[in-house]
């Protein structure tokens, strides 16, 4: 875990896969929101105080979390301006703004703006010799073209976490993520064109990315 303070009232808190596993955090009960999650945050913030000696008490802040392509993990944490009114007892608030992760842990959907970006995250997968795992990510993968837009819908997501993460941090580098993916499902069967059925993976892999003999 690695703290670095970029102003007074802000810092960057970077963690890898490992330091996940390692504290026990399941990222998907993370970047949703309970009670789990404010525990964790509130240890990071302590962490912080003893590191860098960015004081957080009595202030409320504004945590934006982000997944990288590297499979690392960063949460920028504002102060925000203090709350002036007189006479009300101060309790903290925590403003989370969670991005590229979907907290369904069976569902996702993932918009690319155009197909091109989709055969991009193809050739990603091949040159990092990622076909395989893509296999077994989900019992069901389907591509979607709806209003000029491609959308990568996947179905009863059964890989482990760590392989989860994986897939989730790339694939935010040519695609985003999709909230309430269950409403947005339907309207995409409903009104969308199904353009690849059941392996959308390996159909476009078979398709659209070349060959090397």
């Amino acid at each position: 875990m690695k703290f670095e303070k970029l102003g007074d009232n802000k810092i960057r808190i970077t963690l890898t896969i490992q330091d996940l596993a390692e504290k026990h955090i399941d990222f998907h009960s993370f970047m949703s929101n309970n009670i789990e999650t404010q525990d964790i945050l509130l240890d990071m913030l302590d962490e912080a105080k003893k590191q860098i000696g960015f004081d957080a008490e009595d202030s409320n802040l504004k945590i934006e979390a982000l997944a990288l392509a590297d499979t690392n993990f960063v949460f920028i944490i504002t102060k925000l301006a203090p709350e002036t009114d007189k006479g009300k007892s101060f309790k903290r608030k925590l403003m989370i703004k969670r991005k590229c992760i979907n907290p369904s842990t069976t569902q996702a959907i993932y918009i690319f703006h155009s197909f091109e970006d989709f055969c991009s995250l193809l050739n990603f997968i091949k040159q990092r010799n990622l076909l395989e795992f893509c296999k077994d990510i989900a019992d069901n993968v389907e591509l979607y073209s709806y209003k000029n837009n491609y959308y990568l819908l996947m179905n009863n997501i059964h890989a482990e976490l760590i392989n989860e993460i994986k897939f989730y941090t790339f694939i935010t580098e040519f695609a985003k993520c999709i909230t309430n993916s269950k409403v947005f499902a339907s309207k995409l069967k409903e009104c969308g064109s199904l353009i690849m059925k059941n392996n959308a993976l390996e159909i476009g892999f078979e398709n659209f990315v070349k060959k090397t003999s």
